[in-house]
This record gives C-alpha cells, sequence and structure tokens, in this order.
C-alpha cells in the first residue's frame, strides 16, 4: 500500500510540473465596464428604446393636446378667425390713443362692449383702465410712459 501511494503522489508532482512549464505568462488586459442601462449612464442610442417605454407607460395627457384633439377643422379655423378679428378689434381701438412712435396718450377708445380710459398718473405713469359696459365690471393696470 505504501508504494502505491507513492506512485501517485509521484504521479500528481509530475502533472504540477509540467502544467507549470508549460503554462507560461498568461495574456492579460484592464477590465472596461460598459452600462447598458441609459438610467444609468449607458449609451446615448439606448435613449430612445427607455423613451419609448417611458412614454408607454405615462398615462399623464397633455390638457392643450386633448383640448385641440378634439377640435374638428372647422372648429380651429373658427377659432382662429376669431383670434384674427379680435387682434384687429384692438389694434384699431388702441390706434386712436397711440401717436405716430407707438407711445400712448391720455384718452378714451369705445368699442361695442369696452371702454378703455388712459390716464396721466404723473411722473411718466399711465394708468389704463378698461370697463365692460354691459356688466361694470374694470379691470386698470399701470405702465412708464414709453
Amino acid at each position: 500500500m505504501g508504494a502505491g501511494r507513492t506512485t501517485r503522489l509521484a504521479a500528481a508532482g509530475a502533472l504540477l510540473a509540467v502544467t507549470i512549464a508549460l503554462s507560461g505568462p498568461a495574456p492579460a488586459s484592464e477590465l472596461v465596464y460598459v452600462p447598458t442601462n441609459p438610467a444609468f449612464g449607458g449609451s446615448p442610442l439606448n435613449a430612445s428604446g427607455f423613451l419609448s417605454m417611458a412614454q408607454m407607460t405615462n398615462k399623464h395627457k397633455d390638457a392643450s393636446d386633448a383640448a385641440s384633439g378634439k377640435q374638428s377643422g372647422l372648429e380651429q379655423f373658427t377659432d382662429m378667425l376669431e383670434r384674427s378679428v379680435l387682434s384687429q378689434l384692438s389694434a384699431a381701438a388702441t390706434a386712436g390713443v397711440m401717436g405716430s412712435g407707438g407711445k400712448l396718450h391720455p384718452g378714451s377708445v369705445e368699442t361695442g362692449n369696452f371702454r378703455i380710459d388712459i390716464v396721466d398718473a404723473g411722473g411718466g405713469v399711465l394708468v389704463i383702465t378698461t370697463t365692460d359696459k354691459t356688466t361694470g365690471q374694470s379691470t386698470s393696470f399701470q405702465i412708464g410712459s414709453q
């Protein structure tokens, strides 16, 4: 029994010596970590997939998108036309109280339902008051003279 054990130890030692002799230097390189999740600084090329996942899970809708999505083309055109007419009326109303250089002058302008009074408060300050003729409500604000 002693001889068999010695033979096995000798064989193991020889195998170890051959392995060490044949192995030589092992090539090695630096480990480089590349994150793949864009939420943790991954490649920007992955961002489109991340954004689409976020949009699919988003349950909140933009109110302006919902409002414009419900209007027909005719309703949208009517709204644009109404804004255009109101803009022209506003320009015509202010033309009476604006000088050639675009400076406001004290005075009054009346439209169908509104009265606009521009009063010089002194010190270069003008007070502009808009009064609704039908309800009597008014609002005012101050600006420095131009």
